[in-house]
């Protein structure tokens, strides 16, 4: 992979429809030991015992006094693993059965996102896998974005252990990332696509693309 591959790369971010006025209305997407400190506002995704040890336990080689529940997270690609399992709605670590519709995926630039991080003085990191497991590697050069194993992470089958953890590869932000660098919102359905114009509708200065994208879903 070319050393300039990062310059048009992008990242996506998966979050329940209820969330997305209020993180309209903050103007940010916060992390969720940040979020631990405000008052709960629409429906939480995710596996407890994971982001448990996000916040807890598990912190980045790179920066080791920070959590990697410190972070904002991305992926590197939709239809992620995390939303194959929502999309099932039968694992015994997530309270959430609704479900894959209301389901949304934020995407941002990479390139411009590290840009606003160095700008802001807000660490971030690429991770190799899941920076929920206990074992990843991460690094802090944007030309170490060939380190990550694409194939995997573009694989639409992954039953293998292995092409299931590098997948799952993350981009992760300290403590925020700006609602103004999302670019556009994949959604499931016109349902979702209406729901989601009517909310970025109060906020008229960032209008990112709203759009259904069958192909990110399960």
């Amino acid at each position: 992979m070319s050393k300039e591959t990062h310059i048009h790369k992008k990242i996506y971010h998966i979050v329940h429809i209820s969330k997305l006025c209020s993180i309209i209305k903050d103007g940010h997407l916060y992390s969720d030991i940040e979020l631990d400190k405000r008052t709960p506002i629409g429906i939480t995704i995710g596996m407890n015992n994971i982001k448990k040890r996000r916040r807890e336990e598990l912190t980045l080689s790179s920066y080791p006094d920070l959590y990697v529940g410190e972070c904002v997270p991305f992926y590197f690609c939709p239809r992620s693993v995390m939303l194959y399992l929502l999309y099932k709605g039968n694992h015994v670590d997530i309270e959430y059965r609704d479900g894959q519709e209301p389901i949304i995926h934020l995407v941002a630039d990479l390139s411009k996102t590290v840009e606003w991080a160095n700008a802001n003085q807000l660490r971030w990191a690429l991770t190799d896998s899941n920076a929920g497991a206990r074992y990843f590697e991460d690094y802090t050069d944007l030309c170490d974005i060939e380190k990550l194993d694409w194939d995997s992470i573009n694989a639409t089958q992954w039953s293998s252990r292995d092409i299931k953890e590098k997948k799952q590869a993350e981009f992760l932000i300290e403590n925020r990332f700006p609602w103004s660098l999302i670019e556009e919102i994949g959604v499931f359905s016109y349902v979702q696509q209406q729901q989601v114009s009517e909310a970025i509708c109060i906020d008229s200065k960032k209008l990112p693309l709203v759009r259904i994208q069958q192909t990110w879903y399960y």
